[in-house]
């Protein structure tokens, strides 16, 4: 068996390992042996194989797992004007249901109806915002 074969058995045998872990640092050492495959193909000697693919996988490490550890940190999307408004809780101050009301979100008043037709919903009930429609919060007890 070639040296270029043994480091690609080895190179996917890390592929498995990054399959099973997600932490991309094991498939960027993957990476690094199919660099060393490659030099082996290229006629290099063990002690070529070996740098090429400590100097791959370095280099991999130094350059690409930063930028994926970035990426993995970003915050959450923001939800802002009234998609914030969604899921949150108000109160009823007028009757609620299929033609109108009123609830307070967040200390503000708004105009309000019941998300389901059927139901009719008394003031001082609290109450969970499901959609905005313009400036009316369909709302859900």
């Amino acid at each position: 068996m070639g040296a270029w074969v043994a480091w690609l058995v080895v190179a996917a045998l890390l592929a498995v390992g990054e399959v099973l872990t997600l932490g991309i640092v094991v498939g960027l050492i993957a990476l690094g042996a199919v660099g060393g495959a490659v030099a082996a193909l290229a006629g290099g000697g063990i002690a070529i194989q070996v740098v090429v693919f400590l100097a791959v996988s370095v280099a991999l490490l130094g350059l690409v797992r930063p930028v994926a550890r970035a990426h993995l940190r970003q915050p959450r999307a923001l939800r802002t004007g009234t998609a914030a408004l969604v899921g949150t809780r108000a109160l009823v101050l007028e009757r609620v249901d299929l033609h109108g009301g009123r609830v307070k979100i967040g200390g503000e008043v708004w105009s309000a109806r019941a998300f389901d037709e059927t139901q009719t919903i008394e003031p001082g009930q609290t109450v969970e915002v499901v959609k905005i429609e313009g400036a009316t919060a369909l709302v859900y007890e």
